[in-house]
């Protein structure tokens, strides 16, 4: 065992010291582990219910076959076929281990000590962990307040007035992960049309696909008249992939150009490059999954809202509900029935759970054991 060697900390640059971990949903195993239950339903983590395309997951084991060999490091297959999907060149995409390696690139790219990113209060706890880590210094601007439409959700006008002649990043989550909320797109076009060509808007639009009725933009159909945008999409979420850590950004050729310059070798495996471009030959996969989670999103909320509890306006495949005071009580009573939700106290939030919309029969036990832990946590 190696011994306690608590200097060692403080060879770690003051910003990373500071900074607190990303804190992912509870998984299943570990409740099993902790309280000896089985049939559990996760809620928490956003995924897809339904799971891959069976597509994906036959090009996945294939892909099983060749993984002594390092990857096609320009992931040229996967990239040729998002080119043709968005109507974009091969030389503006840019793969990662996830979305959030794109995120970390940015920030790793074009921020640096003395420089700033702005980002708002209640979005993605990416943001400041990658912003922070760089040394840069990270601007939160305040979210709309309760009593608003859209309150929990990005201020434009305040974070267009944080935006400094040192912001190099403006982070924009849209529909906006924990919250759900949502910018329409002629408002959020103004945004990025406003922002000077000495920052970058980074368009982070990992639930894009869970729009549906909502009115969303496409933010790569903007990219040719904003030189100064970044999209950034998922694999992970209406695909079904988290498993294999793959997302993608899509860009400026020059800033393309600077993010594969520092992007890892390799970053994205053999397995998920294989996964990732069969996804996109199965859309009438991502179509069922999308259908039901649009539908129980608003369903579920209906339910909910008739109960007396407020829940936020979504355009992602999640809830955002205010439990009150008792929000973390209510979420351990429901750990003792296998149901796992998000409690997310870590983003501000403490008086709400995120409720990941799965399969019917899920939600359905969901809101059938919701009543008496909220019962119990509040006698």
């Amino acid at each position: 065992m190696a011994r306690s060697s608590p200097g060692l900390r403080a060879l770690a640059t003051p910003a990373v010291q500071a900074l607190a971990p990303y804190q992912p949903g509870k998984p299943i195993d570990e409740l099993e582990r902790e309280l000896g239950i089985h049939n559990i339903v996760k809620l928490a983590s956003n995924e897809n219910p339904f799971g891959a395309s069976p597509r994906a997951v036959e090009a996945a084991r294939e892909a099983l076959d060749t993984v002594g060999s390092y990857p096609d490091g320009s992931g040229h297959v996967l990239k040729q076929k998002l080119a043709n999907l968005h109507g974009v060149g091969i030389d503006q995409i840019t793969l990662g281990n996830g979305s959030n390696d794109a995120l970390v690139l940015l920030a790793e790219a074009f921020l640096a000590p003395g420089l700033e990113a702005v980002y708002s209060q209640y979005a993605f706890a990416v943001y400041p962990i990658a912003v922070q880590a760089t040394g840069a210094t990270c601007r939160q601007v305040a979210a709309l307040p309760v009593g608003q439409q859209m309150a929990y959700g990005h201020d434009l006008v305040a974070m267009r007035a944080a935006i400094g002649p040192l912001t190099r990043l403006v982070f924009i989550a849209n529909p906006n992960n924990p919250t759900g909320t949502y910018i329409e797109p002629p408002e959020l076009l103004a945004f990025v049309r406003s922002v000077p060509s000495t920052a970058l808007v980074v368009l982070d639009e990992a639930y894009f696909e869970y729009a549906r009725s909502v009115p969303l933009q496409n933010g790569i159909e903007w990219l040719a008249a904003c030189s100064n945008l970044v999209v950034v999409r998922t694999f992970a979420k209406a695909y079904g992939l988290a498993g294999l850590r793959i997302g993608y950004a899509v860009s400026h050729p020059e800033v393309a150009d600077i993010l594969n310059r520092i992007r890892q070798p390799f970053n994205v495996s053999s397995v998920a490059l294989a996964a990732a471009a069969a996804a996109l030959d199965d859309p009438a996969h991502v179509e069922r999954a999308v259908a039901v989670a649009v539908s129980e999103r608003a369903r579920v909320a209906e339910v909910l809202r008739q109960r007396g509890l407020e829940v936020v306006p979504s355009a992602g495949n999640f809830l955002l509900v205010r439990i009150g005071p008792a929000a973390a009580e209510v979420y351990r009573r429901l750990l003792h029935t296998g149901i796992i939700v998000r409690p997310v106290g870590n983003y501000g939030l403490a008086e709400h759970l995120r409720l990941t919309m799965g399969r019917v029969e899920e939600n359905e036990r969901l809101l059938a054991a919701l009543p008496a832990a909220l019962e119990a946590a509040i006698a």
